[in-house]
């Protein structure tokens, strides 16, 4: 009984901030002592004097009331610093409110979260303006919505109770669970926990098992876990399966003749070994005039999954396919995405093209777009492709290395004009039959890879041009859009890059030259991915819209997605957008697409979340299975005041050596400078230093590695 009590307190002193809060603020300049404020809110119960009281300095703390003369307090909110934004809990001390209004998040501190979790969106009140390098402060003055209340994580289970501690790294407590709620569960299962009862004045969340995933740590297991932490669908609907089986697989005549058929053109695929959807194609002729007919096919998806159909439901729903380490979860059913839409060799396809006619120097001197019908003669790996450029003989060998040095001619133009030449560093992992990592590779981007790309972002930059510049009044359309870095973070990047040695500009028009010369500057030096990483930090996050605000990373006025419509629902927009103005029709509805945009960029951001968490996981697996003594070579990739981040070179594998550890000396952190030092010895480890590691420990549950230093 008073475990209930204090529950039912806990909520309504949390439902009482809220509303003595909204009541102050709808009467600007008037004052209310606690018992007004009782009576205008008409609480009952013997405690609720107190229960105000409480709450009304609550409020003084976070500054959101002032008390204006002994016993009369009023609001001292400025609805002007007052924003709706999404909860980005960081770490236990603080969250991140991410506001689409603000140019910058706000910080908010764990005292002044009012019960908010990650991913809830929430109304927050700006109480400390930015100042210079710091960040503005706020407090969350109200839940607007919460993000989720089904939570994956392991249950621990007791005597008397269980509690679930969730396997997100953003979800920082555990989940009470009364024993009669465990369901089927047993101690150290993955399960998915409902939330009844959110945590508030210092209580734990309660909640009830609803789905048992079975013991934590079996990779199977695992990954299920990732897919429900990250509302990833595990089956299509049966609806949506009946839908594709009943698309009929022949081509009829009538709708060949539509089209422009390139059947008789060379044609082929570039793909990875293990790839089993091939939603583009190359084909390559040789003009008349010493030009080359260049075709960038691709799957004519929009033809098969029509407008308000379940199929297109369910793929506007997913919005992106997502690639976890041994599986992917499709946007389309795979009678679709591995049959009917596939471009395999040896069939007739149905696909949407674009056209070019380039000269020797990559120079496109003529364009057409629209619906063909293709017949692939070859389907070529990575790896095939690379061999043919290398020297090897094979199947269409001069094609392929023609359309190697066209690429090569492509890329050159771009980068002349500014684009900026990453290469983030990617791996992949060799796993037995039971999922266990035996090996971690790094990923390697070779011509042939560069190749494919490069005639992609031809077709993707020349299909926003096209619609771009179709009619003197502006015509809607899905743009990729990448605005251009932050000069503060950019200033900052460019004093550390002095440090190693190179110069950097961050000002002015020729910011991307310059950052572009220092990436070629630092290939193949030890700071590589250290400096890397940090000028990818500085870079805004790439995002679907309908505002024409160009690429910067790519060096293009006007880019959108044309060429992967198998795995990326924008690209599917693009497509019909496409076919739209060829029809000669007027601008599509600006707003609904722009939804289509923000719906899509917010399901591409959980998908990436969801691969590096899939990643890590078994990074950590890998690790954990490493020799204890083991030694590795490393390069320090992050400093906080909390650790040090170390990056494995072998294993590509980043764990931390937390401060606490470090039990040599007493370390001071250096925030400025991106670097520690030793109080009496005065050792300096620093962002970029290579060290050596061996693993302290490692937690499957949480995805951690913690390392300890090796001094020679």
């Amino acid at each position: 009984m008073g475990r209930n009590t204090r529950k039912k307190k806990s909520n309504t002193g949390n439902k009482i901030v809220n509303q003595i809060l909204a009541l102050l603020k709808n009467n600007p300049g008037q004052n209310y002592n606690p018992k007004q404020l009782v009576r205008k809110l008409k609480l009952k119960g013997k405690n609720r004097i107190e229960l105000v009281t409480h709450s009304l300095q609550f409020l003084i703390e976070i500054g959101d009331v002032q008390e204006v003369e002994k016993g009369l307090y009023q609001s001292t909110i400025d609805e002007s610093n007052t924003f709706i934004g999404k909860v980005d809990h960081v770490n236990p001390r603080f969250a991140f409110i991410i506001c689409e209004e603000l140019e910058e998040d706000i910080k908010v501190s764990k005292n002044f979260l009012n019960g908010a979790i990650h991913g809830d969106t929430v109304m927050v009140n700006i109480t400390r303006p930015k100042s210079g390098d710091s960040k503005a402060e706020g407090a969350i003055l109200e839940i607007v919505q919460r993000g989720k209340d089904e939570l994956v994580g392991t249950i621990e289970i007791s005597d008397k109770f269980a509690f679930v501690v969730p396997d997100s790294k953003k979800i920082h407590g555990d989940i009470f669970i009364p024993k009669r709620c465990i369901n089927t569960a047993h101690n150290k299962d993955k399960v998915i926990v409902k939330v009844t009862t959110w945590a508030s004045d210092g209580r734990k969340a309660e909640g009830k098992v609803v789905k048992v995933l079975g013991k934590a740590g079996l990779h199977d297991v695992e990954m299920h876990a990732i897919m429900a932490e990250f509302d990833l669908p595990t089956s299509f609907p049966k609806a949506v399966i009946e839908e594709s089986e009943a698309i009929p697989e022949e081509i009829s005549q009538k709708e060949i003749d539509k089209r422009r058929d390139m059947r008789d053109i060379t044609t082929f695929t570039i793909d990875p070994l293990d790839a089993k959807d091939f939603d583009d194609a190359i084909s390559i002729q040789k003009q008349k005039n010493g030009n080359w007919e260049i075709g960038v096919h691709i799957a004519d998806v929009t033809h098969y999954v029509r407008p308000n159909t379940k199929l297109e439901k369910e793929a506007f729903k997913r919005a992106t396919s997502v690639y976890l380490v041994d599986r992917v979860v499709p946007m389309l059913p795979e009678r679709l995405s591995n049959g009917l839409c596939s471009l395999r060799p040896n069939e007739d396809k149905l696909s949407f093209s674009a056209i070019f006619e380039l000269n020797e120097n990559g120079t496109v001197h003529k364009e057409w777009f629209g619906r063909t019908i293709i017949h692939s003669d070859r389907r070529f790996t990575y790896e095939e492709a690379q061999e043919l450029i290398e020297g090897n003989s094979g199947d269409f060998e001069e094609e392929v290395r023609t359309l190697n040095k066209l690429a090569y001619a492509l890329r050159e133009k771009r980068f002349k004009k500014g684009a900026i030449g990453f290469e983030t560093p990617e791996v992949r992992f060799r796993l037995a039959t039971d999922g266990t990592p035996l090996e971690v590779v790094p990923k390697e981007r070779k011509d042939a890879h560069k190749l494919v790309e490069d005639f992609m972002l031809l077709a993707n930059k020349k299909v926003a041009e096209f619609v771009y510049s179709r009619k003197k009044e502006p015509l809607t359309m899905v743009y990729r859009v990448h605005e251009n870095p932050n000069p503060e973070k950019l200033a900052s990047f460019a004093k550390f890059a002095t440090r190693f040695g190179h110069s950097f500009n961050p000002e002015g028009s020729g910011v991307s030259h310059s950052l572009n010369q220092l990436v070629t500057d630092i290939i193949g030096k030890p700071e590589e991915d250290v400096l890397q990483q940090l000028a990818i930090r500085c870079m805004a996050k790439a995002r679907y819209t309908t505002d024409k605000l160009g690429h910067f990373g790519l060096a293009f006025d006007h880019y959108s997605h044309f060429t992967s419509p198998i795995r990326r629902y924008p690209d599917m927009i693009a497509h019909r957008l496409l076919q739209h103005y060829l029809d000669g029709k007027s601008s599509a509805d600006e707003k609904k697409v722009e939804e289509q945009c923000k719906h899509s960029s917010e399901q591409e951001r959980l998908a990436a979340e969801a691969e590096r968490a899939s990643i890590k996981y078994k990074q950590v697996e890998f690790m954990q299975n490493q020799e204890q003594e083991k030694v590795f070579e490393g390069i320090v990739s992050g400093i906080t005041e909390w650790g040090i981040y170390v990056e494995a070179v072998e294993t590509k594998c980043e764990g931390m050596v937390r401060m606490a550890d470090m039990n040599d000396d007493y370390y001071q952190y250096d925030a400025y400078n991106l670097r520690v030092i030793g109080e009496r010895n005065k050792r300096m480890i620093s962002f970029g230093d290579k060290v050596k590691v061996k693993i302290l420990d490692t937690n499957l549950q949480l995805r951690t590695i913690d390392f300890e230093f090796i001094w020679d």
